[in-house]
């Protein structure tokens, strides 16, 4: 039944006698004033580009580029086959912090402002943090490496020592690592007493999951541009007073991409749409266990998604 729609039913064989190149997939009628861009893998490993309007809200009409690979240049060279004043329609654009990514939006639709997703930025400082905990976590257990080989020297039995909610150090660090996701109102009670535990115990860990509810808040609940720019000044400082390595790396990524990261404060526009559209795109290849045809896949997602 598959074989029958594929070769006679779909249409499939007309539309890829039509394409002169099957790795480039435009579609410049469902270009919009929002576009989002991200990349996704289809099967090895091998990336493509995705260009999606947010008008379309992940139905038809959704789907304006799939182009094979992330070099900006090849990409740009594709997405100039879209007619200039189509292009220059375009206002806003939501993408990563990837510089391909920066190059492709400022060649490609140079009049659309850019805007950083707010989570990719996020997700750094909820990283910083998780990097501080797992360095503590290694130096833990070198700790009770040597701690062991002492006490098998002197003929000893090894306890290793039990904190008041019943882990042992080693598990408190590596228990914790939801609880440093979570904003601190959405603990357990469990959560509540371990972190209270881990960050009297490791100071330098509390501190930087302070920082990283303090940019979530500043995300959350601050509405004017102008409002955000102080706000992130004096975030800046926190961080230069905490003197974390983790977070210093942190602020400088952020510094070079400010001005995009505040322009999120201008709609509050987010990269949400590219990422469900790429899960829609993992399903689907789920439910088909797969991609052995590679042409035929992009064919069915210019179907639905097109």
């Amino acid at each position: 039944m598959s074989r029958q729609y594929k070769e006679k039913l779909s249409g499939f064989k007309e539309w890829k006698q039509k394409l002169p190149d099957q790795d480039v997939l435009l579609y410049p009628k469902n270009i919009s004033h929002q576009l989002s861009i991200d990349e996704t893998s289809l099967s090895n490993g091998e990336l493509y580009t995705i260009l999606t309007s947010k008008k379309g809200k992940g139905r038809k009409g959704t789907l304006v580029a799939m182009i094979k690979g992330t070099k900006s240049d090849e990409v740009i060279r594709a997405l100039q086959n879209i007619p200039k004043h189509l292009r220059n329609k375009v206002q806003e654009i939501t993408l990563d912090m990837a510089s391909t990514m920066i190059n492709i939006c400022k060649v490609a639709f140079p009049k659309a402002t850019q805007v950083t997703d707010r989570f990719h930025v996020q997700k750094l400082a909820y990283e910083a943090v998780q990097d501080l905990r797992v360095k503590h976590r290694w130096e833990a257990r070198d700790f009770e490496n040597d701690v062991i080989d002492q006490a098998l020297k002197s003929g000893k039995t090894y306890r290793p020592e039990i904190l008041e909610n019943g882990d042992t150090v080693r598990q408190l660090l590596a228990r914790s690592r939801y609880s440093l996701f979570k904003h601190h109102t959405k603990w357990t009670e469990r959560q509540a007493l371990r972190t209270d535990i881990l960050f009297r115990r490791y100071p330098d860990i509390k501190v930087a999951y302070e920082l990283s509810i303090e940019l979530f808040n500043i995300y959350q609940n601050t509405k004017v541009k102008g409002v955000a720019f102080t706000k992130l000044a004096r975030w800046y400082e926190q961080i230069e007073q905490s003197g974390l390595k983790t977070f210093g790396t942190v602020q400088r990524t952020i510094h070079h991409h400010y001005q995009s990261i505040l322009n999120y404060f201008d709609c509050r526009s987010t990269n949400a749409s590219a990422e469900s559209f790429n899960s829609k795109i993992k399903a689907f290849r789920l439910q088909l266990r797969g991609v052995r045809d590679k042409h035929f896949f992009l064919f069915r997602l210019s179907k639905i998604f097109a």
